[in-house]
């Protein structure tokens, strides 16, 4: 992310109120992998989707806050059976999850029915389940694209999925979740961005810094790449 990106994202939400809802939701995220018995912190995406920056962004902030539950577990649809260790987790160990864990879905669009099953019993077994997805109010623009210079919708939305099947599996993922973050636009740029934000605040001690502080050290920190060795 270049200099001219993190300068329009610092104004873009300056007043939004997208800083704080980033803020409330990473902070959701890192009490629930921080609290007395956490366990582990399981990251999934959709069979079209998988998180492969935000899981390097989570296991950096994990090393450099010390907060070593922040490094997730990726979880994925179809694991080639020559995929490394960390990369062979299938679903199944979603299944398996209990009281402890924390389910972390990350989805720009429809969550197929098998996916919600699998959250529905890590849900069930007690574990706590957040969800980061594309589903955002729909409003028009006036020049047929998103009027927002980041991409990213404030907290009523700009853009969403509008294909039925898109938003019933939404619909669905968000009466799972105990806490849900919305991107207005699925678009990729914007949900990566988003996910970088989650990312970066999740790394920060809850209740710490003021929001603008907060800002200052996100964007600052967006202008760099993770190591992606592992992944």
């Amino acid at each position: 992310m270049d200099a001219v990106r993190v300068s329009a994202l610092r104004e873009r939400l300056a007043g939004t109120g997208w800083l704080e809802a980033v803020g409330g939701f990473a902070g959701s995220l890192r009490r629930s992998v921080e609290r007395r018995g956490a366990g582990e912190l399981l990251l999934v995406g959709t069979e079209a989707y998988e998180p492969w920056h935000l899981a390097a962004h989570l296991e950096d902030e994990a090393a450099w806050s010390a907060v070593p539950r922040l490094a997730p577990t990726l979880l994925r649809h179809r694991p080639p059976a020559t995929a490394p260790t960390h990369l062979a987790h299938d679903l199944r160990r979603l299944t398996e999850a209990g009281r402890g864990a924390t389910v972390l879905v990350v989805a720009p669009a429809a969550v197929g029915a098998p996916l919600l099953e699998r959250v529905r019993d890590a849900r069930r077994h007690g574990a706590t389940v957040l969800a980061l997805d594309g589903a955002g109010p729909v409003a028009p623009s006036t020049d047929g694209d998103l009027a927002d210079p980041t991409g990213l919708a404030g907290p009523t939305g700009l853009a969403g999925p509008t294909d039925p099947a898109d938003l019933a599996g939404l619909a669905d993922l968000a009466g799972l979740a105990h806490e849900r973050l919305t991107v207005g636009s699925a678009a990729e740029e914007p949900f990566d961005l988003a996910q970088h934000l989650v990312s970066a605040a999740a790394g920060q001690p809850v209740g710490r810094r003021s929001a603008l502080g907060r800002l200052a050290e996100l964007a600052g920190r967006l202008a760099s790449a993770p190591s992606l060795s592992r992944w």
